[in-house]
């Protein structure tokens, strides 16, 4: 039983165990602003009528897309982010239930899946090219909704500020924390032994780059996105207190990085998943279903 807490708690914090032991993943916010816009919006979605799955090339990389769905004049494109070592096929039964009422695309980012691999470490500002190539091509003008889960939901939050001209609103599930690091660094000191400090230096590896993604994602503030819809759902089951030891601490800072990304809007709305561990899509696929709808009913008044 601890073995499996340890392994739930790590692939939450981006981290996971492998065999016997822990090895890292293999899956300034100023930064993150460099050349986000190489790629202009295009008037009409080059895979509107795509209905499956299709691999393109977005600044010279092979990027596996799926949608399913129809777009309907008024309503928003929800693109859905999945989280670490997730793939197209982690989020297909949460995207065919969107895709009775909404058009609904997702990626595999570099390192994900079918998409081809970095080359090396990508800061989250080259992650964003490649986030803006793919609402190029499934949304052109159409505005869009972005529903991130875990480390996807870092992204679509770190990507919307500089975006609100295209992304119109945000539903956070269980969203990595913007200082994910100095999280866990506050709660097990640098005197921990064992699994614990194995938790503590992995998840700054990790969050060096050290994933199947090779995605860098340095803890920033919470910069503003004005007043978009917002939704931001934190796991209800504490699966996380469970870790020896420091598990309270755990679940306690993860709390507030909920907190934070909630901050992102002036209209946010934070909600807790009873019954639900850190997959929220598949635990409690009817409370981020309504969640989307909310949020695309907002953008479409």
């Amino acid at each position: 039983m601890a073995r499996i807490i340890r392994k739930t708690a790590l692939a939450a914090l981006c981290i996971t165990a492998v065999g016997a032991g822990l090895v890292a993943c293999e899956d300034d916010d100023e930064g993150f602003l460099d050349g986000l816009d190489d790629n202009p919006s295009v008037s009409k979605p080059a895979l509107d009528g795509l209905s499956g799955t299709k691999k393109i090339s977005i600044q010279g990389s092979s990027v596996n897309v799926a949608c399913s769905g129809s777009r309907t004049d008024g309503k928003p494109v929800v693109v859905v982010l999945a989280g670490l070592d997730d793939d197209l096929t982690t989020t297909a039964a949460f995207r065919k239930t969107l895709s009775t009422q909404h058009r609904v695309c997702s990626f595999d980012r570099l390192g994900q899946g079918k998409s081809a691999k970095p080359a090396g470490v990508q800061s989250l500002a080259a992650g964003g090219k490649i986030l803006t190539g793919v609402l190029d091509q499934v949304a052109g003008d159409t505005p869009v909704v972005l529903a991130g889960h875990s480390l996807g939901g870092l992204v679509a939050a770190r990507y919307a500020p500089d975006h609100q001209d295209r992304v119109k609103g945000l539903v956070l599930l269980d969203a990595t924390s913007p200082t994910t690091s100095g999280d866990i660094e506050k709660v097990i000191p640098a005197s921990a032994t064992g699994q614990s400090a194995d938790l503590r230096a992995q998840t700054a590896q990790v969050a060096k780059g050290q994933n199947s993604e090779k995605l860098a994602f340095p803890d920033a503030e919470v910069r503003p996105a004005g007043d978009i819809p917002v939704e931001v759902i934190q796991h209800g089951t504490k699966y996380l207190g469970a870790f020896p030891v420091y598990g309270s601490g755990l679940e306690k800072v993860w709390a507030e990085g909920q907190r934070k990304w909630a901050g992102i809007s002036s209209n946010s709305k934070l909600s807790t998943a009873a019954g639900s561990a850190h997959h929220i899509y598949v635990d409690r696929a009817d409370l981020a279903v309504k969640a989307v709808q909310r949020v695309t009913a907002q953008v479409t008044q």
